[in-house]
Formats: C-alpha cells, structure tokens, sequence
C-alpha cells in the first residue's frame, strides 16, 4: 500500500483575505494609493495653515490674494503715498481745469499728466490719486471695523446659543430673528441723516455692525451644536473643565474655519454697503474722500468727464472681486460642506 505523502503547508501560499481596517500596516509595507483628486491628510494643521496650503495651490486665488494686499498696503500708507503725487486730497489746483470750459480738466483722459497721474476733480481741480488713495483708506477702515464687530459679537452669541441651550438659546434665536427682519437699510439711512454732528465713521461703523452679526451667529450656533456633544468635549466636562475653558479650548477652535470664511465674505459687502450710504448722500461727509462720494459727484459729469466716473468705481470694483474671489476659496477650502449648500 503506497502512502500518501503529507501535504506540505507551510509551503502552500496563504489565501488571500481582506486586511483587518483596524489592524496598523506590517513593517515595511508601502501606504496605500490615494485616491485621484484628495488632497494629502495633513494632521494636527490649523485653518490658517491649511488656507495657506491649499491658496497656493489657485492661480487666481494668488492673483486675488495680490490685489486684497495691494489695497491693504494702500490703505495703511495712504498719507504718505498721496503725499508722494505732491498733492493733499483736499487741495485745490485751478491750473489744472479750465474756467471757460464749466471747470472741465485741462488736457486729455481727464487731465491726466506727470503733476497728476489719474487726472482731477472738475470745477475744484483736486488730485484723483490722492482722493482715491485716502478714499480705500476710509473704506477698508469702515469695512475691517464693522466686520470685527459683527464677527466678535456673532460668534459670541452662537457659541453661547449653541452650547448652553434652553432659556439662553431662544432668547438669543430670537434676538437674531428680530434683528435679521428690521429694514436695516432704512434704520441706516434715517439714522444717518438725523445724527449731523458726530464722527460719522464711527456712526457708519457702528450701525452696519449692529445689524450684520445675526448671519455670523447663526453659522457658530450651527457648528456649536455639532460639536458640543463630540468625545474630547464630554471628556473636558467629566474633567471638570469650566465652561469657559471648553468654549476655548474645544469649541472655539472648532468653528475657527467656518469664521474666518465667513469673515472673508463678509468684507466686500460692508465695502459696498459703505459706497452705497456715502453714494446715497449718508455716508461720509466732503471734503473726506470716499470711492462712493466720488461717484456720487461724478454722475454729473459722466458725459463730459468719464474718467471721474471710471477711475473711482474701477477701484471700488477690483477690491469687491478681489475679496470676494478670496472669501469664495477660503468658504470651499475651510468649510466645504457650506459652500456646497
């Protein structure tokens, strides 16, 4: 009787199965592929640094990025970059215009010239680099103003809504509720005009930041009640953690994506809403430059002197691009699940 020989299993090849997903990879293996299209897992990164990552990555997004610099740099050096044309905003040059003309500039393309380099004013002969320039200072300075105070108290009064429910989260949902229906534009408009002798960038600045924060606390409220019942949150609580210390520690830092997004949005609209209330007569008051006074002023001459026309509004028009290409990519980058609502 032959004997059958003994299957040798230590030289038949394992079958093969599924790994255990739990189960951390054997010395030596090679990660697995990544998917066509996923961005590298970057752990522990904040939302600045991946902001700044995924930024460089948007040829556009660098572009738009240049500009909201360019008119920062602008803003902050507006004295000394006027003062580099030779003239102050306010200063007056009759050599420039023509009396017999209706006060129209002297020369083409609206006067411009090497003594001014966007042109002047009609009838006053004022430098339109130097009102241009302090205009972006005036307005980015009553956007960036009225944007913090609408951020700070939005996201105050969502966090607090969202994590400690009941009494306080309806009182203030409904505090928002009522802010976010009063005609805000008309409450601006008559406040505006009733109030003749106060600083009226500190008024502008005000009133637009109280109506402007219901959006942002809706958002917080939103990511806050998504994240007050996460693991490392009731940890913190059955720790003994204060209150306070969970709101800044654990939950502030969760909703710091979905903010800076929003607040990026945010700021080309309170530059528009600037221009609107100056343009409207509201704003601020001549002679302070503003790019929605000048052209307000300038509809008067749009058909002998386009270029008064043009220039300020080509201004106003790159810097609400700008940040509005800014914040698009920040929203898709920082909270995308917002920006695909």
């Amino acid at each position: 009787m032959t004997a059958t020989p003994a299957r040798d299993t230590a030289a038949t090849p394992a079958r093969d199965t599924a790994p255990d997903p739990g189960t951390p990879p054997a010395p030596g293996t090679p990660p697995a592929p990544r998917a066509a299209g996923t961005p590298p897992a970057a752990p522990g990164s904040s939302p600045w640094q991946l902001a700044r990552r995924e930024l460089g990555r948007r040829p556009a997004v660098r572009v738009s990025l240049g500009l909201v610099l360019l008119f920062v740099l602008m803003a902050v050096t507006a004295p000394w970059l006027g003062a580099l044309g030779g003239w102050s905003p306010e200063e007056f040059d009759k050599t420039a215009i023509d009396p017999y003309l209706g006060g129209l500039p002297l020369g083409s393309f609206g006067g411009i010239s090497p003594e001014h380099w966007l042109g002047v004013e009609p009838v006053t002969g004022r430098d339109l680099f130097a009102r241009v320039v302090n205009g972006a200072q005036v307005s980015l300075l009553i956007a960036f103003a009225a944007t913090a105070i609408v951020v700070l108290a939005g996201t105050a009064a969502g966090i607090a809504a969202g994590y400690f429910g009941g009494r306080t989260d309806t009182v203030l949902s409904r505090l928002m509720d009522l802010t976010m229906s009063f005609p805000s534009l008309i409450f601006m408009i008559a406040m505006l005009s009733v109030a003749k002798d106060v600083n009226r960038i500190v008024l502008m600045t005000t009133v637009i930041g109280v109506f402007g924060w219901p959006g942002v606390a809706r958002v917080v409220r939103g990511q806050t009640l998504s994240l007050k019942h996460r693991e490392y949150v009731d940890a913190a609580r059955v720790g003994g953690s204060s209150s306070w210390r969970i709101l800044t520690r654990d939950i502030l830092p969760g909703v710091s994506g979905p903010v800076i997004a929003y607040t990026t949005l945010l700021i080309p609209g309170m530059i528009s809403t600037e221009a609107a209330l100056s343009y409207l007569g509201v704003g601020v008051r001549p002679p302070t430059p503003s790019w929605g006074q000048m052209i307000a002023e300038s509809v008067a001459f749009y058909e002998t002197d386009p270029m008064y026309f043009v220039i300020p509004s080509v201004f106003l028009f790159l810097a609400v691009l700008a940040f509005t290409l800014l914040g698009d990519a920040l929203r898709d980058i920082l909270d995308p699940r917002g920006g695909r609502s």
